[in-house]
């Protein structure tokens, strides 16, 4: 079959996306960032996996001729990426914390320089380097490439352990953007150094970038700041406006390029400079990303993957070199940043957490590296030992940040920054949990009916999937108002309808790699009353009661409801189908809340196979004689409470059912589950299913009349 160079390179970006993503799924089950699997998918591509194994499909793939042209496209992803780079870098990180900051990551950066500049000057200059690199830019290089910390797979890591609100977190985002603005004008020196033919052409080429710099922060960044501005109160991000961006940032790699600074410093540093207020760098960063991290960077990964030649290393020297390389680095970058943590006054823990960190090189240091290699400063086994490097460096991470800084340790920390409850406050407090758009405004209005004009606390979270994670780390922690997050596509709709319907609603938006652990953390910390989760259709399950919601209702300590809008939006006549049950007593207490905030009329549809008066009484005993008057008991023989409570439901012409877990309803808490439940196929309006934890005191009474069953059966 004739294969011309475009289909070619359709089919290299297929195989490079799709292995990318195959090998991530297992790397995110080890809990590493997907950095690391990309960086192992192009390993796996090139010459030291499948040109080992399959050496004639490797070259069917990748043919000699077609690698030029990979190589410009993963450059044009380089200069993207290191766009976002520059984006990601607020002075707001470094507020309250510049001394530490700076002290720790110059100290990270000062003592692996040093280490790697010994190491070359000692023996890895004569084995590893092209005589006819001068020795100090080896040296130069070597220590460069020793020093630089990822602070992109940082924040990812930092995101989905969940350690931005940390301590630690903060400073180690604030230490790594100081890191990355050193080290990258550290390696501009050095490329100015390698490329200049004598000293006094190095000398000219440092002087043009310190002019560069300058009028990069002088003209284009107040220029980007009224253009930021204008996007903000005008017309928003047009195509207009990203062109223009586009082209200020081509022409600003561009002219780094010409002066010999290389085009990755011009993209980064016009990053840098364009202001983060306003939400022109933000919505650079969403316009670009996808594209950049998605389809342009795996080009990148596999292309330092067919450059990686693992059986380069054939002796067991050359592994001794590689082996000795790794711990030298981990020594200067996790010795220098954990002693220099631990002087600034941090404890033994903490500093050894803030050294892991910033240990992380990933994607930086590949950068790095094939810069190296491009200008001839390091040989291609020298390349692939500081690769492996890397990829262990950045492996290592996760795993030792769990056993130097344990869940539990994080837990204290964010207890000694949780602010002491005030006494005697005990505002009724709902949280709002969605996952999607559409459930957001029945939730709004279910929560105005709740609130009625009491001062309760509303808060509204949004749990961000780990695949979704931008770049921009530091915007996943927190945020405080609505405006922070008025363009996030899940919240925007229940704070719009709890807008107009004049509700105060504190958003809150994270990453989350256990959703139900995540909700049952944040309930407890915001003291809920409530958690209230939105329902939508899923994929495969038709359960109401499965997946993460079952999760939620096992772990979590008090009332969980999950609200099933049909266009819920005032809450005037509600049912509630009683048995008695604690999870019916649940929702006949929610009822209560409703009737008292918002006038609602209650009717309590009592389901019986024979005569009762029981349901009376717990009424009577929820319900006080002054407000017995907005209630309405039904009592109704039936032999299906399901089929009763659907006929109700039909027929009574009410806002809202709101229903206790329980198999009696159809309703039975489980992970799995092939059928849709009845009640809330069948019902007509919205629906509140309400599933209330067992008490401690009820369930080890339960459990001690259990044991005692089984020791009389014996």
């Amino acid at each position: 079959m004739h294969t011309n160079a475009l289909t070619l390179l359709m089919m290299q970006l297929i195989v490079i996306i799709g292995v990318s993503r195959l090998i991530g799924r297992g790397t995110r089950w080890l809990g590493q960032p997907l950095v690391i699997a990309e960086v192992v998918a192009g390993i796996v591509l090139g010459p030291s996996l499948l040109g080992w194994l399959a050496p004639d499909l490797m070259n069917t793939l990748f043919p000699t001729d077609s690698l030029p042209i990979l190589k410009m496209l993963s450059q044009v992803g380089l200069v993207l990426f290191m766009f976002l780079i520059g984006l990601e870098l607020d002075p707001k990180l470094l507020k309250g914390r510049g001394h530490a900051s700076v002290a720790i990551s110059h100290t990270s950066i000062i003592v692996p320089f040093a280490l790697g500049a010994v190491a070359a000057a000692l023996w890895l200059y004569k084995d590893f380097s092209d005589p006819s690199v001068p020795f100090s830019s080896f040296v130069l290089f070597m220590g460069v490439a020793m020093s630089i910390t990822a602070f992109p797979v940082l924040a990812r890591i930092l995101t989905e352990r969940g350690l931005l609100q940390s301590r630690i977190g903060a400073i180690a985002i604030a230490c790594a953007a100081v890191d990355d603005v050193t080290a990258w004008c550290l390696l501009a020196f050095v490329v100015s150094i390698v490329r200049a033919s004598d000293l006094a052409q190095a000398g000219l080429t440092t002087v043009f970038a310190m002019g560069y710099i300058a009028f990069m922060l002088l003209a284009v960044r107040p220029f980007l700041a009224r253009l930021g501005a204008r996007v903000a109160s005008r017309e928003g991000l047009t195509q207009n406006v990203v062109a223009g961006t586009l082209l200020l940032l081509l022409a600003s790699a561009w002219a780094t390029e010409l002066i010999g600074i290389h085009a990755l410093f011009g993209a980064f540093l016009f990053g840098a400079v364009i202001p983060k207020e306003g939400g022109l760098a933000e919505a650079l960063s969403e316009k670009l990303e996808d594209v950049a991290v998605v389809l342009l960077l795996p080009v990148f990964f596999a292309f330092s993957g067919l450059r990686t030649q693992i059986g380069l290393l054939n002796t067991p020297e050359a592994w001794l070199t590689c082996g000795a390389i790794i711990l030298l680095a981990c020594v200067g970058k996790f010795g220098g940043s954990a002693v220099a943590a631990r002087m600034t006054g941090m404890r033994w823990r903490e500093a050894g957490a803030i050294g892991i960190l910033m240990n992380t090189r990933g994607l930086m240091e590949l950068i790095v590296l094939n810069l190296g290699l491009d200008l001839g400063v390091i040989s291609p086994t020298l390349f692939t030992m500081m690769v492996l490097m890397a990829l262990v460096t950045t492996f290592m991470t996760t795993p030792l940040l769990q056993l130097f800084y344990p869940t539990e340790e994080l837990a204290r920390d964010r207890l000694e920054l949780a602010p002491p409850a005030t006494p005697g406050s005990t505002p009724y407090t709902v949280l709002m949990c969605v996952s999607h758009q559409q459930a957001g405004p029945g939730m709004a209005s279910l929560a105005k009916a709740l609130a009625g004009g009491e001062g309760a606390q509303l808060h509204a979270l949004h749990l961000v999937h780990p695949e979704r994670v931008s770049l921009r780390g530091a915007e996943s922690e927190p945020r405080a108002s609505d405006q922070d997050v008025e363009g996030d596509g899940a919240l925007a709709p229940l704070l719009g309808r709890a807008k107009s319907l004049g509700l105060a609603v504190r958003p809150l938006s994270f990453v989350s790699t256990e959703p139900a652990q995540d909700i049952r953390r944040t309930a407890e910390a915001k003291r809920a009353d409530l958690v209230l989760l939105g329902w939508h259709k899923p994929l495969f399950s038709q359960t109401v009661l499965g997946g993460t919601v079952h999760e939620v209702m096992q772990a979590a300590s008090g009332t969980v409801a999950v609200l099933v809008d049909r266009g819920l939006s005032d809450v005037k006549r509600v049912l509630v189908p009683f048995i008695g049950s604690r999870h019916d007593r649940a929702a006949l207490k929610l009822a209560r809340r409703l009737m008292r905030q918002s006038g609602a009329e209650i009717t309590v549809l009592h389901v019986t196979s024979r005569e009762s008066n029981g349901a009376r009484a717990q009424v009577d005993e929820l319900f006080p004689a002054e407000e017995g008057s907005g209630v309405r008991l039904k009592v109704v023989q039936h032999e299906s409470p399901e089929e009763a409570a659907l006929e109700e439901a039909r027929h009574g012409g009410h806002d809202l059912v709101v229903v206790g877990v329980g198999a009696p309803w159809g309703l039975e808490d489980r992970v799995f589950g092939l059928q849709r439940e009845r009640i809330v196929r069948d019902a007509p309006g919205s629906l509140l299913v309400v599933h209330e934890s067992e008490p401690v005191v009820e369930a080890v009474a339960t459990s001690q009349a259990a044991a005692s069953a089984v020791a009389s059966r014996s």
